[in-house]
């Protein structure tokens, strides 16, 4: 099942870089750009995150957060945050409980690996409702962050 526009964003808990739990119900009222990516330490996951932390001031303010999701460990993510630098939230699916729920999880990756999240992107309204998504094919394409752009202002408009 590929969520849409229009649909409801499932809920998720998992625990951040901070060793805290965060539930999509935290961003409640708050626009959320969800990102999944496949691996920590890769190269276009490493370039979709920093391409992300540096144009951050587009996206963090007081009506829009940004997070990642990926399938590994808390500690990888801990070292993958402080080594890129990353100014935004990072969620462990490490059990593989949300990225099925969000259609996402990749039964075949690269190298023989199995069951990672593909590459996509979310915009999630303060309602919980998805206004945007894109679920890449290829995991070595970056998101389209123009339309992503495009969407999250169009969002913004409407809610003023």
């Amino acid at each position: 099942m590929q969520l849409q526009k229009g649909d409801k964003a499932p809920s998720f808990k998992l625990v951040d870089t901070d060793k805290k739990e965060v539930s999509l119900e935290d961003y409640k009222g708050k626009t959320l750009i969800l990102h999944f990516f496949p691996a920590a330490f890769t190269g276009t996951c490493t370039a979709q995150l920093c391409a992300i932390r540096d144009g951050i001031s587009m996206y963090h303010n007081d009506h829009c957060d940004v997070a990642a999701i990926s399938v590994d460990s808390v500690f990888t993510l801990i070292k993958f945050k402080a080594d890129q630098n990353l100014n935004f939230t990072l969620l462990s699916d490490f059990n593989k409980t949300v990225s099925p729920e969000y259609g996402v999880l990749l039964e075949n990756f690269t190298l023989g690996m199995k069951n990672v999240s593909g590459r996509s992107v979310f915009l999630i309204d303060g309602n919980g409702i998805i206004q945007y998504s894109q679920i890449l094919e290829k995991q070595g394409d970056m998101p389209d962050f123009a339309a992503l752009n495009s969407a999250l202002a169009g969002l913004t408009a409407s809610n003023q």
